[in-house]
C-alpha cells in the first residue's frame, strides 16, 4: 500500500464519520470582478480565468501577475486575491506569500492567506514567526493551523507550547494527526516513554491505514527494541495482510539493518496537510485540496505521497502537462514511485500512446521486478490493449509466486483475460478457485453467474448465484442485467422484463443492457417497445458482433429460442 493509498484507507475510515479539514463549500477564488477598470487589466484577468478553465494553472498565475500590474486602486485589492490563489495553486508558495492578501475582506481568503504566510515561514527558517502567524488563522484552516502550531513551537524551542495537545473537536482526522504528532513531538524531546505511550494509545483506539503502527515501529527500532518493532509490524499487518511498506518494515527491523529517521517537525507538518488534502479529495474540493498540497510540498518537497495527490487533481481538471510533472517527482525507492509510474503511464494511454504507456509500465516493472503492482498495471494495460495473451503471461508470473493461495483478484483479472480470448474452461477454472476463497465476493459471484447464463449452462444455479450477488449490490445495474436475463434464459420473460427494466434505469447508457430488455419486450408481445430498446442499441457505440446482431433483429424480429437442457 501507497502512502497515498494509506491515507486514503484512513480518510474513507475517518472522515466520513464527521466533518474535518476541509475547506467547506466556500471556494478559494472568488467570481471575476467586473469592475476593474483599464481594458487590459481586464483582459489579463479574463486571460488567466480562462487558463484556469483549461486546466492550466502556471499561465493562469502569469496572467494574474501582469493582471495585477495592469490594475490600480480597490481593483488592484481585488486583483490580489486572485494573483495570491492562483500562485498558490501553482505551486509558487513564495510569491503567493509575499502578496498574501491578510487583511482581505472575504475571511476565507483572509485566512487561507495568513496560513500560507506560517507555512512560507516555517519552510525558511522563522518558526517563531509561524507560530504567531498561525494564531491569526480561522475557519475553514483552523484545524491545520491548529496541527501546525505544536509543531511550528518545538522548532521555535518552546518545548512547553510544544507538546501541548491540540483541541480538535468534530474532526476525526485532525484528532487522529494531533496525537500521531503528539508522540512524534515527545520522542524528538527525548521523553521516549510519554512518546511510546501516546502510540500505543492511539494504535489501541483505532489505526486505520495503520499509521501509527508504522510510527510506533520505527520509534522501537530507533530505541534498539527491535524484537518488539517486528510484534507491531505483525499485529498491523493482521489489518492489512500483504502491505508493502509494512513488510519492508518488518524485514527491516528484523534484519537490524538501519533503523529509519525521525521526521523533521517540516515534514510532519507537511505530512498533517496532506492528510487534510486527503480528506477534501474525498469531499470532491479538489481546489481547497491543492491548495493544502502546495503548501505540504513547500515544508516538504520531496513528499511522494503529496505528489500523487497534486498529479491525479491536475490530471482530474485536464492539466495533463502538470499532472505527468506531479507523477515524475517521486524517486525510485520510494513507496509511491511504483504507483505514480502507474499513473503516469496511464495519461499516455488516455491519450491515445499505447506505446508511450506500454513502454513505462515495462521498464517500471524491469526496475522493480517484485512488485505486484507494476506487474499488474502492464497486465491491465495490455488488457486495454485488447493483447489478452501477454496479459495473461504477465498474470501467471505473479498467481505462480503466490503459492497455493493467490490473491483472488489477481484470479479475477487473468479469468477476464482467459474470457476474451475465448479461452472459457481456463477463465471458468480460475473465477472457481477464486469464488472458494471469497465465496461472497459479488464481482466474483456475478461474472461466473452471467457467464453461465449466456452459455445456457447451469442456469437454476447461475441465477442464484447472480441473486446473491444483487443482494450485496442492490444498486448495480450491471448485476441486475445479469439477473434479468438469467430469468430470460429460463423463459421467464415476465420476471425478466421486470428485473431488465430495473436495469435499464441504472444503467440508460449501456448498450447490452438495452439489448437484453429489447429482447425481453418482445418474448412478452412489447413488439414496438422491443424495437425502440434495439434502435437506441445503435446510439450507444455498440461494437461491431452487437450492431449487427441489432440489425438484424430490426429487420427480422427474434425467432423461437432455445433453452439448453442444462439449465432446466
Amino acid at each position: 500500500m501507497t502512502i497515498a493509498l494509506r491515507l486514503a484507507t484512513f480518510v474513507s475510515l475517518l472522515a466520513l464519520t464527521g466533518c474535518a479539514t476541509e475547506t467547506g463549500s466556500t471556494p478559494i477564488t472568488s467570481e471575476v470582478p467586473s469592475s476593474i477598470s483599464g481594458q487590459s487589466a481586464y483582459g489579463l484577468f479574463l486571460a488567466g480565468q480562462a487558463a484556469i478553465d483549461q486546466g492550466q494553472g502556471g499561465d493562469a498565475a502569469d496572467y494574474f501577475a501582469k493582471a495585477e500590474g495592469a490594475a490600480d486602486g480597490e481593483d488592484a485589492e481585488l486583483v490580489q486575491t486572485h494573483v495570491f490563489t492562483a500562485a498558490l495553486l501553482a505551486g509558487d508558495v513564495k510569491q503567493a506569500a509575499q502578496i498574501a492578501p491578510i487583511k482581505d475582506s472575504d475571511a476565507s481568503i483572509r485566512h487561507l492567506a495568513a496560513l500560507t504566510v506560517a507555512v512560507e515561514d516555517m519552510s525558511t527558517g522563522q518558526a517563531a514567526k509561524a507560530r504567531a502567524m498561525l494564531g491569526s488563522v480561522g475557519a475553514p484552516y483552523n484545524v491545520a493551523a491548529a496541527l501546525m502550531t505544536p509543531l511550528a513551537s518545538a522548532e521555535a524551542g518552546d518545548n512547553e507550547a510544544a507538546i501541548a495537545l491540540p483541541v480538535v473537536e468534530g474532526d476525526p482526522v485532525g484528532a487522529f494527526f494531533a496525537n500521531l504528532d503528539q508522540g512524534l513531538i515527545f520522542e524528538r524531546l527525548g521523553r521516549y516513554d510519554e512518546a511510546e505511550t501516546a502510540l500505543r494509545s492511539l494504535i489501541q483506539r483505532g489505526d486505520p491505514g495503520q499509521i501509527a503502527s508504522l510510527d510506533l515501529g520505527a520509534l522501537l527500532e530507533r530505541r534498539g527494541k527491535r524484537s518488539d518493532a517486528v510484534a507491531i509490524y505483525d499485529q498491523a499487518l493482521a489489518h492489512l495482510p500483504g502491505d508493502t511498506t509494512l513488510l519492508t518494515s518488518r524485514a527491516r527491523a528484523a534484519s537490524g539493518h538501519g533503523a529509519p529517521p525521525l521526521a523533521s517537525y517540516r515534514a510532519t507538518a507537511a505530512e498533517a496537510l496532506t492528510a487534510s488534502a486527503s480528506v477534501l479529495v474525498t469531499h470532491r474540493e479538489d481546489e481547497g485540496a491543492l491548495a493544502y498540497l502546495r503548501l505540504a510540498l513547500r515544508l516538504d518537497p520531496d513528499r511522494a505521497s503529496a505528489w500523487l495527490l497534486v498529479g491525479d487533481i491536475l490530471s482530474d481538471v485536464g492539466d495533463k502537462a502538470d499532472a505527468r510533472t506531479a507523477y515524475q517527482a517521486p524517486k525510485p525507492g520510494e513507496p509511491a514511485y511504483v504507483s505514480a509510474r502507474d499513473k503516469l503511464a496511464w495519461s499516455y494511454q488516455g491519450e491515445g500512446q499505447k506505446d508511450q504507456a506500454l513502454q513505462l509500465a515495462r521498464s517500471t516493472l524491469d526496475a522493480n521486478p517484485d512488485s505486484k503492482e507494476a506487474a499488474t498495471n502492464l497486465a491491465d494495460l495490455l488488457r486495454a490493449d485488447e493483447r489478452y495473451d501477454e496479459s495473461v503471461t504477465v498474470l501467471d508470473r505473479v498467481i505462480s509466486g503466490e503459492g497455493d493461495t493467490p490473491d483472488w483478484r489477481l484470479l479475477y483479472m487473468r479469468a477476464v483475460d482467459y474470457q476474451e480470448s475465448n479461452r472459457w474452461p481456463q477463465a471458468e477454472r480460475d473465477l472457481t478457485l477464486a469464488l472458494k476463497e471469497e465465496p461472497g465476493e459479488p464481482e466474483l459471484l456475478n461474472f461466473l453467474g452471467y457467464s453461465w447464463i449466456d452459455r445456457g449452462e447451469k442456469l437454476h444455479e447461475a441465477v442464484a448465484m447472480v441473486q446473491k450477488a444483487v443482494d450485496t449490490n442492490p444498486r448495480s445495474g450491471a448485476m441486475i442485467d445479469s439477473l434479468g436475463w438469467g430469468y430470460y434464459r429460463l423463459g421467464d420473460y415476465k420476471t425478466a422484463v421486470d428485473k431488465l427494466e430495473q436495469a435499464v434505469a441504472i444503467e440508460a447508457g449501456d448498450p447490452d443492457v438495452n439489448n437484453h430488455l429489447g429482447d425481453a419486450y418482445w418474448r412478452v408481445g412489447r413488439r414496438i417497445e422491443a424495437r425502440y430498446q434495439w434502435s437506441r442499441v445503435l446510439t450507444l457505440e455498440p461494437d461491431v458482433k452487437l450492431r449487427t446482431e441489432v440489425e438484424a433483429k430490426l429487420k427480422n424480429g427474434l425467432g423461437p429460442i432455445n433453452t439448453p437442457s442444462s439449465g432446466s
